[in-house]
């Protein structure tokens, strides 16, 4: 347990360090322009440079704000996306909590930062903050429906809410016959097999779907555009946090660039394969087997972290890419696409979820 700590807190800094300095060279490359290339050899201690900017700014707490919810909002955001980690499994035996409703208690906890949004705009006491709030609560309340169902398909395929049963499950050490496409009279069971053949998108193709809805509806979760509405520079000059400044200021930016790791990394243990490989064995060539760790070893660990990882990167440079190409919905567009497009989408996976595993058993 302090082990799986220890690698949380170097991860989500470092993190943070490389996701900041990688969305302005990825911005700047889809953008045509160069990025930051002064600071550093190509740009690199721009970051640091950042940094030691905010921690010498003053923090200003406006005069007519509440004074307490202005000052608490940040670290309500914080605690509530950072808890999350706590049930997130790296690599087999390497699972923080090991909670046994790991899904329900992510789900739980990550909701709670809408209380410290709402906080924000409204002890700011500013009309564009609280515009900002109120899109926000309006917006993640909203797409949590579909976030949720699309979660649910998962959680109705492998019938446990733990998160690593759910990845030892998408693998060759599964406990259980894993068959392609998950219906048991075909015949085929890949579990030793392993790779992508395992993972849930195949076991029910139905679910590469339900990633897709799960997908969009974290973006909107994490205020990405093009669902960043509630930060709307262009009409609310920065929304929530317009008053904000320094290293409170900074506690709003970690937190979403931990809300995106947080995100992705739930993505692909519902969805990729979690920290299993996307290698499996044909015939003599035992991908699977030498590009997985054997649980409880270092080579296990490190095997594991680095596939998990690798997908959530993979997922995070997509939010990039679509932060920097598409434009900003409008609020009724944003609403249009939550209630009428995403939530019955995922209530017909939900159902299709149901009768997969029962045909599949």
């Amino acid at each position: 347990m302090p082990f799986t700590l220890i690698i949380f807190l170097l991860l989500v800094p470092g993190f943070v360090v490389i996701g900041v300095y990688l969305e302005r060279k990825v911005s700047a490359f889809i953008q045509d322009r160069m990025g930051p290339m002064e600071v550093g050899k190509w740009g690199l201690l721009q970051l640091f440079a950042d940094l030691l900017k905010l921690l010498q700014k003053e923090d200003i707490v406006p005069k007519a704000a509440d004074r307490r919810l202005f000052l608490l909002a940040p670290f309500v955001i914080f605690v509530s996306v950072f808890a999350g980690f706590a049930v997130v499994p790296l690599a087999p035996d390497l699972a923080g909590s090991g909670a046994s409703v790991g899904v329900f208690f992510l789900l739980t906890i990550v909701s709670v930062d809408v209380i410290g949004l709402l906080m924000a705009g409204w002890g700011s006491n500013n009309k564009f903050a609280l515009f900002g709030a109120m899109r926000a609560v309006a917006q993640i309340i909203s797409y949590e429906i579909p976030l949720g169902l699309s979660i649910l398909c998962v959680v109705m395929l492998s019938q446990t809410l733990d998160l690593q049963i759910i990845s030892f499950q998408q693998g060759i050490y599964s406990n259980e016959p894993v068959y392609l496409f998950g219906i048991k009279d075909l015949g085929i069971d890949v579990t030793n097999v392993g790779g992508f053949l395992s993972w849930n998108i195949v076991r029910n193709p139905f679910l590469l779907l339900a990633y897709i809805v799960f997908f969009i509806a974290s973006l909107a979760e994490c205020n990405r555009a093009p669902f960043d509405l509630p930060e709307g520079e262009s009409e609310l000059v920065a929304g929530f946090h317009t008053e904000y400044s320094g290293m409170r200021w900074a506690l709003f930016m970690l937190s979403e660039y931990g809300m995106m790791l947080l995100v992705c990394l739930l993505g692909a243990i519902l969805f990729l394969g979690s920290w299993n490989t996307p290698f499996p064995n044909i015939g003599p060539l035992k991908l699977a087997d030498w590009t997985s760790g054997e649980p409880g070893t270092w080579f296990g660990y490190i095997t594991g972290i680095f596939w998990l990882l690798g997908k959530a990167i993979f997922g995070i440079l997509i939010q990039m890419w679509a932060r920097w190409t598409l434009p900003r919905l409008r609020v009724d567009q944003l609403m249009y696409l939550g209630w009428k497009v995403l939530t019955p989408v995922g209530l017909v996976l939900f159902f299709i979820s149901g009768v997969w595993r029962l045909i599949g058993i």
